[in-house]
C-alpha cells in the first residue's frame, strides 16, 4: 500500500467514525455529560486510535465534544448561551437571504419548493421522521440556493444541528412537526409574491417557535446544561 492510499484509508476510516458517533451524539443515543474514550471507540470500530483522534477532533470543532487533555473526553452539555447566540446567527443569515430570494425569486423556485412541500407533507403522513427532518433542510436549502447564496445555507445547516439535537428531548413532535410544514407553506407562498416584509416576519416567527421549547427542556432537564 502507498502512502497517499495509507492516508485515503485512514480519512475514510475517520469519516466512518465521525459520521457514527455525529449521529449518536445528535441523537442523543450518547446523552450530553457521556465520558467517551478513544481506546474504547477504536476497540468498538476495530481500528487504530489516529482516525478516532481525528473524528474527535472534528466533533470537538463542532461543539459536540468536550476534549480535555489529559481528562476523559465528554459529549458536551448544552450551553442556553450558545444555542441563543447560534438562533441570533441562523436568523440574521436568513433574514438577508430571503430579502435576496424576494428581489430575484422566479416561477420555478416556488415549483421547486412546492416539490419539496409535497414531500413534507407525505412524510409528515407516514410519521416518517427522518424524512421530514432531511426535507426540512431542503426546504431552507432550495432558498438559499433560489437566492444565488448557495454557501449561506452551511451556515444556517450548522445552526440548525446545534439545536436540533437540543430538540429531541422535546414530547410534541407531531404537533411541532405540523406546525414546522405550517411554517413553510406559508414562506413559500410569500416568496412567491414577492412579499420580503411578509416573508421576513414569518421567518421570525419560524425560529421563535423554539423558545418555549427550549425553556421547557432547560427545566426539566437541566442536568443536560452546562
Amino acid at each position: 500500500m502507498t502512502t497517499q492510499q495509507a492516508i485515503q484509508q485512514s480519512r475514510s476510516t475517520a469519516d466512518v467514525v465521525f459520521d457514527h458517533l455525529f449521529e449518536e451524539i445528535v441523537s442523543l443515543t450518547l446523552l450530553p455529560g457521556t465520558k467517551i474514550s478513544e481506546v474504547e471507540v477504536a476497540k468498538r470500530f476495530g481500528v487504530s486510535r489516529q482516525p478516532i483522534r481525528d473524528a474527535f477532533r472534528r466533533l470537538g470543532n463542532l461543539n459536540l465534544l468536550n476534549i480535555r487533555p489529559q481528562r476523559a473526553t465528554v459529549v458536551r452539555r448544552f450551553s442556553l448561551a450558545e444555542i441563543e447566540n447560534t438562533r441570533f446567527l441562523r436568523l440574521a443569515v436568513e433574514l438577508e437571504v430571503i430579502d435576496r430570494a424576494c428581489m430575484v425569486w422566479q416561477p420555478e423556485h416556488s415549483d421547486s419548493l412546492n416539490v419539496n412541500l409535497d414531500a413534507q407533507k407525505a412524510a409528515l403522513a407516514a410519521a416518517d421522521t427522518a424524512r421530514f427532518h432531511d426535507l426540512d433542510y431542503d426546504f431552507h436549502r432550495l432558498i438559499c440556493e433560489a437566492a444565488g447564496l448557495s454557501l449561506a445555507f452551511d451556515t444556517v445547516q450548522s445552526c440548525k444541528r446545534h439545536v436540533d439535537r437540543l430538540c429531541v428531548l422535546s414530547l410534541s413532535h407531531d404537533e411541532e412537526r405540523e406546525d414546522v410544514l405550517a411554517d413553510h407553506i406559508n414562506i413559500a407562498k410569500a416568496l412567491a409574491d414577492r412579499d420580503a416584509p411578509r416573508a421576513r416576519a414569518l421567518v421570525r416567527g419560524h425560529v421563535s417557535r423554539l423558545d418555549p421549547i427550549i425553556a421547557e427542556i432547560h427545566k426539566t432537564h437541566q442536568d443536560y446544561f452546562q
